[in-house]
């Protein structure tokens, strides 16, 4: 679904310094695989993210999405970002339905679909409400229906639940597993979270510290659908902590 083939960003600041994010990036990730991207802060998972998503140049190397070159901005992704984003005078099924305005879809067969998403996240009588009178993780559901809503292929979600208390953030982790198997879609998240990656992941990528690169890749094979008891077991603890000492081996944790 995703491949990335040496894939380099190099910025270039006003002053003309060159600061290389990303190095020689090489990555598949299948259709409908769940893959979680973890690695300090700065190290160009928002980058990397923003590349596949073609919002942002790359440097060097190729990047093809189902066979074919990203070279900018394209329908069949959708984007969840760090806070929900929703516009204020929208409403709730208003805020959904953007991607179909945008793109001049059929409005009556997307409000359908709309209304369908809205209650696989859990908000069923909502659809009239507006971003004020939403919680954060009420607001993020909303967000995750409208990157879903125009029916894409890839979902890339940029530390979705990062700005949610310890609490919300559980129960997101639950809804998204959910709406991931009933979706039926190819998910690549960018989290901070090690204990999140493995939660939710079929595969964890490991980044290093600026300029990015891969160190590792995790296997994750436990059962689905899986239930946060799943935190406690010994081998959930074990691939965490692995992870962590991969990450502090390389430098790319203090």
């Amino acid at each position: 679904m995703i491949i990335c083939r040496s894939v380099s960003k190099v910025y270039e600041t006003i002053e003309g310094e060159r600061i290389h994010a990303l190095a020689d990036i090489n990555l598949a990730v299948q259709d409908r695989e769940f893959v979680s991207v973890v690695g300090p802060s700065g190290c160009g998972k928002t980058t990397l993210l923003r590349l596949i998503a073609g919002t942002l140049p790359k440097s060097a190397g190729e990047i093809l999405l189902r066979g074919s070159p990203v070279t900018g901005p394209r329908r069949d992704i959708g984007i969840v970002f760090q806070t929900a984003t929703l516009l204020p005078w929208r409403n709730v099924l208003q805020n959904a339905l953007l991607p179909v305005d945008v793109q001049g879809l059929d409005k009556k067969t997307y409000t359908e679909r709309a209304r369908d998403l809205l209650q696989m996240v859990g908000l069923t009588g909502f659809e009239r409400k507006y971003p004020f009178e939403l919680s954060g993780g009420m607001q993020q559901r909303v967000s995750i229906t409208r990157a879903l809503v125009h029916n894409p292929a890839v979902l890339l979600m940029d530390e979705p639940f990062g700005a949610l208390d310890a609490l919300t953030r559980e129960q997101m982790n639950l809804d998204l597993q959910r709406i991931w198997a009933t979706a039926g879609k190819t998910v690549f998240l960018i989290t901070h979270s090690i204990s999140e990656a493995v939660f939710l992941a079929d595969r964890v990528v490991v980044m290093s510290a600026r300029p990015g690169r891969i160190l590792a890749e995790f296997q994750i094979g436990f059962e689905r659908p899986r239930s946060l008891d799943v935190m406690g077991a010994p081998e959930f603890g074990r691939l965490v902590t692995e992870i962590r000492r991969h990450l502090t081996a390389h430098g790319a944790l203090g």
